[in-house]
């Protein structure tokens, strides 16, 4: 049988295309309809986690500002720029602590940034930091205690109306413990910020936990259902399609694609929005903190995005040949391991490894170009963020020593650029995830856009008597070559027709026909005068059984694969079909008996016994038409005698077609067609055919040459 392999669609080889295609995932989108709701609040968990995050950094610069490191410098005035002198006097004037002529000090907390610079600049601000306390904005238990702590430094602390200052290098001179006395107030605010801190950490781990959790359910229920449409897809595709495309891509489609593509549900769709929320809360922040260092940092983006840009391209050619490789290892696997027998019966085991180990270097090569390319990026990203952080380090350690840039604020930059990068330097695997999931949406897609059968539309006949005919069948597999040219012939009600040929004469193809596996490309097939294209799917096959050469039989037990889910099969009809089929000699001697377990496609049975299970299948469902296609080839001689008697029942009184390589199963056939290159070139019963000595004789010859006697 000549068939063609059109699925390429399926192939990760021949996938092309933009890898971002739009169409694709607003099709992926539509499987996050029906959970909009969870992933919306899973957006606001987000959203919150994101400002928990951008908030943490912050609430240090506070702490390290406010009361860990003074904020009050020496101001001197020379006279030289009165009116901006003045200007700032009186715009500052609640800032400013007047010491003596021309000198203040100036609390820098509250100072603009812009005016900052320009007292810098013009050399207003002294290189000293102060540190600044008024007793009388202390509770009345603390002010005595600090006042006689102050007393007993005079050289240290120097007294303003109510207040005192000190030169901050002057504090490292006072004892530990009157120190934390003094600082009693910024401990108090340390202490505050802190629990504001760990208080964030908490919520943010919650949120962090719902937002998880909430993320990874939505992932598996979307993989549960879309599980459930292909594979649901699957079993009503015509057998034309899945016979032209292998077992093991078609089931990947339903286990490690869905699985890629939860991958992107969870670790991209919405993980890339919290990289957004969080870079636009850090920017925001910073710009807030210093425009021209963030300016400085962002300097650096055109950059990153032209080395992204340039990776995108190499690592998606990078992971196409690594899923060509990977799909072709598999492949050579699964047959290999299918067919080890023949590879153990030729003594081909080391040649097949030598093949596997010619493969497998090819899959290692494509997985070593993707790592160089992965190895080149990360740590060029890495490059990139350790010169934003010298660049912070510089400018923003000259702004601490000018003044224009508060200790804090150059600790929160350099967290700020470590989360900053973050999200970049995950943007490998993210891409990785991203084109993984395309791809493996693309494959499914193409799957599910697979028709179906048409099985509901299509009427029923009414009283079905069995009548087969077939009206000038022409069919073909791939539109080149005819496989079936001009075949013409009706099998009556209770009739038995016999089909025989040389191997591809076209036999099965005329099997495949009638149970509309394909489709006639011209002609027409009828049953009980009613053209089967007309006639609704399930009906039709439902009026015929098929028991085929090679017999499938399901893990489960015996009675299982008897009734398969048919539950209007009783327990007793499937003992009857047992029976009646002579396979009860064989099942009692089971442990288990009915119930007794079936491995995987009935390995543990013999050729016979899976025939004669075969046989109570099909008498079970009680068909009105049986076909046995080679049904009773390959079977041992001890057996062959309870098939026989077996296969008389079971044809009794049904409209049966059999096709048979072994003549002498069908002598008793009312009438024999002979195919030869897709046409019937001879029919008759089988003492008419011997008769005319053409084909059917030639072939009965062949088969019994030693035992053969000339016809009279």
């Amino acid at each position: 049988m000549n068939h063609h392999h059109s699925f390429s669609s399926l192939e990760e080889e021949k996938i092309k295309g933009k890898i971002y295609d739009f169409k694709l995932i607003r099709r992926l989108l539509q499987y996050v309809k029906p959970y909009k709701f969870f992933f919306i609040i899973c957006l606001v968990l987000l959203l919150f986690t994101a400002l928990f995050d951008v908030s943490l950094p912050y609430i240090a610069k506070l702490s390290i500002d406010r009361y860990i490191v003074p904020s009050y410098i020496q101001l001197k005035f020379s006279g030289k720029d009165l009116s901006f002198e003045d200007e700032i006097k009186r715009k500052y004037i609640q800032n400013l602590i007047y010491l003596k002529e021309g000198i203040y000090l100036m609390n820098l907390s509250n100072i603009e940034s812009e005016d900052k610079l320009l007292l810098e600049k013009r050399g207003y601000f002294s290189k000293e930091r102060y540190f600044f306390i008024n007793p009388s904005e202390l509770k009345d238990n603390q002010k005595e205690k600090i006042l006689n702590i102050l007393g007993k430094y005079p050289d240290i602390f120097h007294k303003y109306n109510h207040s005192f200052f000190a030169n901050l290098d002057d504090l490292k001179k006072v004892e530990k413990e009157d120190i934390r006395i003094i600082r009693s107030k910024d401990l108090e605010g340390v202490k505050f910020l802190a629990l504001i801190f760990v208080l964030i950490l908490i919520l943010n781990f919650f949120f962090n936990f719902a937002y998880v959790y909430l993320l990874q359910w939505t992932g598996q229920r979307i993989m549960f259902n879309m599980r459930l449409q292909i594979f649901s897809h699957l079993l009503f595709l015509p057998l034309s399609f899945l016979e032209k495309n292998p077992v093991g891509r078609l089931v990947t489609r339903a286990t490690n694609d869905v699985a890629a593509i939860n991958e992107m549900y969870t670790s991209v769709l919405v993980n890339v929005l919290k990289d957004v929320f969080l870079m636009g809360g850090i920017l925001f922040v910073m710009f807030k903190m210093n425009v021209k260092l963030t300016l400085f940092v962002l300097a650096l983006t055109p950059l990153i995005v032209y080395i992204s840009f340039i990776f995108r391209s190499k690592a998606r050619d990078a992971y196409r040949e690594i899923r060509r490789k990977i799909a072709k290892l598999n492949a050579f696997s699964q047959e290999s391991i299918s067919g080890i027998k023949i590879i153990q019966l030729f003594s081909q085991e080391k040649e097949n490894f030598e093949k596997f180990k010619e493969i497998n270097r090819e899959n290692y090569l494509a997985a070593l170009r993707q790592l160089i390319i992965f190895a080149v990026f990360r740590p060029l990203i890495e490059i990139i963020s350790s010169v934003a952080i010298a660049i912070i380090v510089w400018y923003g350690g000259l702004g601490v020593i000018n003044t224009t840039l508060t200790f804090g604020s150059l600790v929160a930059f350099l967290s700020y650029i470590q989360m900053f990068f973050s999200p970049i330097r995950d943007f490998a695997e993210k891409y990785n995830i991203l084109q993984g999931s395309i791809a493996a949406s693309e494959r499914i897609f193409k799957l599910l856009d697979q028709k179906e059968e048409k099985r509901i539309m299509g009427k029923k006949i009414l009283r079905p008597r069995g009548k087969i005919e077939f009206q000038n069948v022409w069919f073909s597999y791939n539109d080149e070559e005819w496989v079936l040219k001009d075949i013409s012939f009706t099998v009556n009600p209770g009739e038995r027709v016999a089909i025989v040929g040389h191997t591809g004469a076209g036999k099965t193809s005329i099997i495949n026909l009638l149970f509309r596996f394909y489709e006639v490309k011209k002609g027409r097939i009828l049953l009980d005068g009613v053209d089967i294209r007309e006639v609704s799917l399930p009906f039709l096959r439902s009026q015929m059984g098929l028991v085929l050469q090679d017999i499938f039989l399901f893990s489960g037990n015996i009675e299982s694969n008897i009734r398969l889910t048919n539950k209007e099969i009783s327990k007793e009809r499937v003992q009857r079909a047992i029976e009646y089929t002579n396979a009860a000699s064989f099942i009692k001697t089971l442990p288990g008996g009915y119930k007794a377990e079936v491995q995987e496609r009935g390995v543990t049975f013999s050729q016979g016994q899976r025939q004669l299970l075969a046989f109570s299948r099909a008498l079970a469902f009680n068909p009105q038409i049986l076909v046995l296609d080679e049904a009773t080839a390959n079977i041992d001689s001890e057996t062959e005698a309870l098939i026989q008697d077996a296969l008389e029942k079971l044809l009794r009184n049904r409209t049966s077609l059999v096709i048979a390589h072994r003549l002498s199963t069908i002598k008793n056939a009312n009438k024999i067609l002979v195919l030869h290159k897709g046409r019937i070139v001879e029919r008759g019963t089988h003492e008419e055919l011997l008769r005319k000595k053409g084909y059917y004789y030639h072939l009965y010859k062949l088969q019994f040459k030693n035992l053969f006697s000339p016809v009279k």
